[in-house]
């Protein structure tokens, strides 16, 4: 009985952490959600969440919630998303659209956008100190970022030349086999394989992404008149959005340290 009481309470415990991890994430849905039923004074849907996304980010800043290394983390990954956005959403491209009008974009892509991806960096970055996260059997810096540049790439040459998404997952699971991630939730340290907690991310942000472009916030091709479950084909570039994420905070952190 006790020992069924004490695992109640670390998965409650474990669930507030999570919460906690991602309350940029979580706040943005909020944004989303209050942005399609209260009256916006005039300013542009698009526009409102953008500024409401900075001064989240400011207040979590000035709060103490998020550090300034964290803060410069999650702006480098704003820069990679709209990056990946602005040529995504060209024309001669289209694999999504952001139909309504925003007076802060670039192009075809609202500046809000950005904060999509600086959610995710948001949520790994704050989980990792949250749950004091160890990596055990990280083979190699190095390789990790040859693997982050070659699954960015891919992102825009898949369009032109052979989508090679299947073995760069492939080479994800071979670099990360044996690494495991170490977390504590209370009192005991607990263990997960690096590749599981890659594919748990990868399913909850593809869930996080059926919600989103329910409530408008982009459209994909075959949503531009009804609204339909995003394909569970995106699951595999989230994965490989989601090592991104993580190579990019595990060098930074171990940039950090090792300095």
């Amino acid at each position: 009985m006790q020992r069924l009481l004490s695992g109640i309470h670390e998965f409650i415990v474990f669930g507030l952490k999570e919460a906690q991890a991602s309350l940029f994430a979580g706040s943005f849905f909020v944004l989303l959600f209050v942005s399609n039923h209260v009256s916006l004074f005039g300013m542009a849907r698009y526009d409102f969440i953008f500024v409401a996304a900075v001064a989240i980010q400011a207040v979590m800043y000035f709060t103490g919630l998020e550090t300034k290394d964290e803060v410069k983390t999650i702006f480098l990954f704003h820069i990679v998303g709209l990056m990946l956005e602005m040529y995504k959403t060209n024309p001669v491209i289209g694999s999504w659209s952001y139909p309504e009008d925003a007076f802060f974009k670039i192009g075809t892509v609202p500046l809000y956008s950005g904060f999509m991806y600086a959610a995710v960096g948001s949520y790994i970055s704050q989980a990792w100190k949250i749950f004091k996260l160890e990596l055990h059997n990280y083979h190699s810096y190095v390789l990790s970022i040859i693997l982050c540049v070659l699954i960015y790439l891919n992102f825009f040459t898949n369009h032109y030349i052979y989508d090679f998404r299947l073995f760069l997952i492939v080479g994800v699971f071979a670099l990360f086999w044996k690494t495991r991630v170490y977390f504590t939730v209370t009192k005991p340290r607990r263990w997960m394989h690096m590749n599981i907690a890659f594919m748990l991310i990868a399913f909850f942000i593809w869930v996080a992404e059926n919600i989103s472009t329910f409530l408008g916030a982009w459209k994909y091709p075959d949503q531009i008149h009804t609204w339909n479950v995003v394909s569970t084909q995106k699951i595999t570039s989230w994965f490989l959005m989601v090592i991104i994420s993580f190579i990019i905070v595990a060098y930074l952190k171990h940039y950090k340290k090792s300095r």
